[in-house]
C-alpha cells in the first residue's frame, strides 16, 4: 500500500474516533484536527492534503520555513499552526508563516509578536500555553500565574488571546490537566482549547477541546 493510501486511511480513522468521542461526550463545539507534520516531508504532507486535510501543525519555525512556502503556493487554502516553543528572535518569521500560534508563554514573546503583527499587519490566532504539570523542562505559564499573564498579554501588549493550550505530563492521566485548562479558559471567556494528541484526544474532547494536535495517528511513527 502507498504512503498516501496509509495516510488517507489513518486520517479517516482519526476522524471516525473524533466523531465517536463527540457523540459519546455530547460535545457541541466544532473541533479542528491539526495534523502535526513535524519531521515529515512534503510527500507525506501532500498525501494528507489529498485525503482532505487542511490544517497542519509544525514545531519549529525553521523547519516550517523550509517546507511550507512552496506547499502553500500550491495549496493556498491550507492553514498552518505553530505548536512548538517560540523564541523572540523568530517572531518575525512566525507571524509571516503561521495562521495560529499555540505557544505564547512569556512577556518577551508578547512584545515581539505585538511588534511584528503591527509591522506586518497580520493577526494570527493566539493561544497561551499552560504548563499544567509544572514541569521544569516544559514551556508554558504555570496555572497560578495564568490570570496575571493573560492580563499582561491584553493590557500591556494589546494582544487578542483566543484560547489556551496544554500538554499533560506523559506519565499522568490527562483528564485533570484538560479540566484545569478548560477552567482557566472559562474564567477568561476564551473559546478555543488546544488539547489532546494521538493518544488522548478523545479525553480532550470530553473537556471541550476545539483543536486536537494529531501526528503519529495520521503520519505514523517518526524516524
Amino acid at each position: 500500500m502507498s504512503q498516501t493510501a496509509d495516510i488517507s486511511q489513518n486520517l479517516a480513522k482519526v476522524l471516525d474516533a473524533l466523531a465517536q468521542a463527540k457523540r459519546e461526550f455530547d460535545a457541541p463545539q466544532p473541533i479542528t484536527v491539526v495534523a502535526v507534520s513535524k519531521t515529515f516531508g512534503p510527500e507525506s504532507i501532500e498525501g494528507a492534503i489529498a485525503a482532505g486535510q487542511k490544517v497542519f501543525g509544525e514545531n519549529r519555525v525553521q523547519e516550517a520555513k523550509a517546507k511550507w512556502p512552496a506547499l502553500r503556493e500550491k495549496h493556498p487554502d491550507i492553514e498552518l499552526h505553530l505548536i512548538g516553543p517560540l523564541q523572540s528572535n523568530k517572531a518575525k518569521e512566525a507571524v509571516a508563516l503561521f495562521d495560529a500560534i499555540h505557544t505564547v508563554d512569556r512577556p518577551s514573546i508578547c512584545a515581539a509578536l505585538a511588534k511584528e503583527m503591527e509591522k506586518q499587519n497580520k493577526r494570527p490566532t493566539l493561544f497561551v500555553e499552560i504548563n499544567t504539570g509544572a514541569e521544569p523542562q516544559k514551556a508554558g505559564v504555570l496555572p497560578e500565574n495564568a490570570d496575571d499573564f493573560l492580563r499582561t498579554c491584553r493590557e500591556d501588549h494589546g494582544l487578542t488571546i483566543s484560547g489556551l493550550m496544554c500538554i499533560p505530563p506523559i506519565d499522568e492521566a490527562p483528564a485533570p490537566h484538560f479540566a484545569l485548562t478548560a477552567k482557566i479558559a472559562r474564567r477568561h471567556g476564551l473559546k478555543l482549547l488546544s488539547m489532546g494528541m494521538s493518544a488522548d484526544f478523545p479525553t480532550a474532547v470530553q473537556f471541550g477541546a476545539t483543536h486536537v494536535r494529531i501526528g503519529t495517528a495520521i503520519f505514523g511513527e517518526r524516524a
